[in-house]
């Protein structure tokens, strides 16, 4: 069975989520500060029915890994190589794309986002040494590690909804909730070479929050967004035999710090 470090995991990922914690409190405050000490703005952003702006995403992603019952119940083997762990880790990347915002209430709105994402997967595979030194100590002297990565330009379209607070002066906060549609742009044959093997296409959910801040001429909204992929991206023949059978799943994870312009 498949054990989890919970305080391992904790302080591996601590200093990402300070700095997006950090990023997001910052903007927060300058909206705040501005609601608080501006005129207030009138651009009318809002009242549109149809509303256009563009994006900028800075996103960390990485694989949910889930191993195989054969890797599950004991140490794997294979071709002579027996795999200690394999363990997927977040890797930055960056999208941008343009919105679309129907205005269906005061306080609610229907997005489409299509983007362009870049995307890099890093994962380690822990191989154990066949004949360690007797001597051996420390963890990294029984076993090798080889990193493996994915990388892939995707094709997005979010669809999703905005609910939005009360209007403070010139700042509101909201929450968004949707799904998104996203395929590869290079072809199976070609994704193939990579060591292991994942398919093109992907449905996910997401959830996020932010702030609207209200400017002269234009709308400014920071948001933090979390996206859970729902398909098995996992290919197995296509993957290395030496450690193929041991995995089982993989389904994307990603956070996504998104600058929006209306």
């Amino acid at each position: 069975m498949q054990t989890i470090d919970i305080w391992n995991q904790l302080n591996l990922y601590r200093r990402k989520i300070i700095s997006l914690s950090f990023l997001f409190l910052l903007s927060s405050s300058f909206a705040f500060g501005q609601a608080r000490y501006n005129e207030i703005s009138k651009a009318g952003q809002d009242d549109k029915f149809v509303s256009y702006g563009f994006f900028l995403g800075g996103h960390t992603n990485y694989w949910r890994l889930k191993y195989s019952e054969s890797f599950a119940e004991q140490l794997f083997q294979s071709n002579g190589r027996q795999i200690q762990s394999i363990t997927p880790y977040y890797s930055p990347g960056f999208s941008l794309g343009f919105l679309v915002v129907f205005r269906l209430h005061d306080q609610v709105n229907f997005l489409i986002t299509p983007k362009v994402g870049f995307y890099e997967f890093r994962t380690d595979i822990n191989t154990f040494v066949a004949d360690p030194s007797p001597d051996a100590i420390d963890d990294s002297e029984l076993y090798t590690t080889s990193t493996v990565i994915n990388e892939s330009t995707m094709v997005e379209i979010p669809v999703l909804f905005k609910y939005k607070a009360q209007r403070f002066n010139n700042s509101r906060m909201f929450f968004t909730a949707g799904g998104s549609f996203m395929f590869r742009t290079k072809d199976q044959e070609e994704a193939d070479i990579e060591d292991i093997g994942t398919l093109g296409r992907d449905f996910t959910v997401d959830l996020g929050i932010g702030f609207d801040m209200y400017f002269k001429f234009f709308k400014f909204s920071p948001e933090v967004r979390f996206s859970h992929g729902l398909l098995n991206m996992y290919r197995a023949e296509a993957t290395d035999p030496a450690y193929s059978s041991a995995i089982e799943s993989l389904r994307r994870k990603s956070i996504t710090l998104y600058l929006n312009f209306q």
